[in-house]
């Protein structure tokens, strides 16, 4: 069987998407506050940012993919109204209960399915926009998921992927030792779980920057892919349209 990486380490493909799944059952419950304490909370502004470039209309179709505990998916369905859809998705269910009972709490009442984005089960040509965020990284194939959510687009249909990417050069050193000194801290204190938050800093060194991520969404069909950096880099919100 094929390798591929896990963090820092190599493993088989087939036991990847498990040891996510491990990960993500144990942060679920505090995903939320660690989010808040890890981003000093500007995780709501890329978030808000992105609706933004987004820009939904009312009657749009929208996939929220990786969309744990429904950040988008209730900004996305405040926007697109009862005239529009938005499909609330995850490959995780503790993420995905989490997620739902948010958004119930809050009045609203999605479409809510477990799937794996890199084999979605949606007719082609049916999204408006679909949106991923802080999951592609976690992906085994990204060049399978990044061709299944083109194909699920609308032709014009706009691709969100925010992920973790490259930070500027002068503040490397000190991304690095945050990274690798304090979220493992905070995630023992706050979440009792030290290695899924060592695993969250080396998987964004794994993920590809900002213009090889670029690449891999012209590979796969995307004609014309912009990239905002955000936060100096920590953060960047890749945008693919579909010819």
């Amino acid at each position: 069987m094929a390798s591929t990486h896990f963090g820092f380490k190599s493993v088989d493909e087939g036991e990847k998407a498990q040891r996510v799944r491990s990960v993500f059952d144990s942060v679920a419950p505090k995903y939320d506050v660690m989010n808040d304490l890890m981003s000093a909370g500007l995780h709501r502004l890329w978030k808000r940012y992105t609706i933004a470039v987004a820009n939904p209309q009312p009657g749009d179709q929208v996939l929220d993919i990786a969309g744990g505990t429904g950040d988008l998916a209730l900004a996305f369905a405040r926007k697109v109204g009862e005239s529009g859809r938005v499909v609330h998705t995850d490959i995780n269910e503790a993420m995905l209960r989490e997620g739902r009972t948010r958004l119930l709490d809050k009045g609203v009442v999605l479409p809510t399915l477990v799937c794996d984005a890199e084999h979605l089960p949606f007719a082609s040509d049916s999204f408006d926009l679909v949106s991923v965020a802080f999951g592609l990284r976690n992906m085994t194939h990204k060049e399978l998921a990044l061709g299944e959510m083109y194909r699920t687009l609308k032709p014009g249909g706009k691709l969100l992927v925010l992920e973790f990417s490259r930070v500027a050069k002068p503040l490397e050193k000190a991304y690095d030792w945050y990274s690798f000194n304090v979220l493992p801290k905070l995630g023992k204190l706050v979440a009792n779980d030290e290695g899924s938050y060592r695993y969250l800093a080396e998987s964004i060194r794994m993920h590809p920057g900002q213009e090889a991520l670029r690449q891999l969404m012209r590979e796969a069909g995307f004609g014309h892919v912009d990239v905002h950096n955000l936060s100096a880099g920590v953060v960047a919100l890749h945008v693919g349209i579909k010819c």
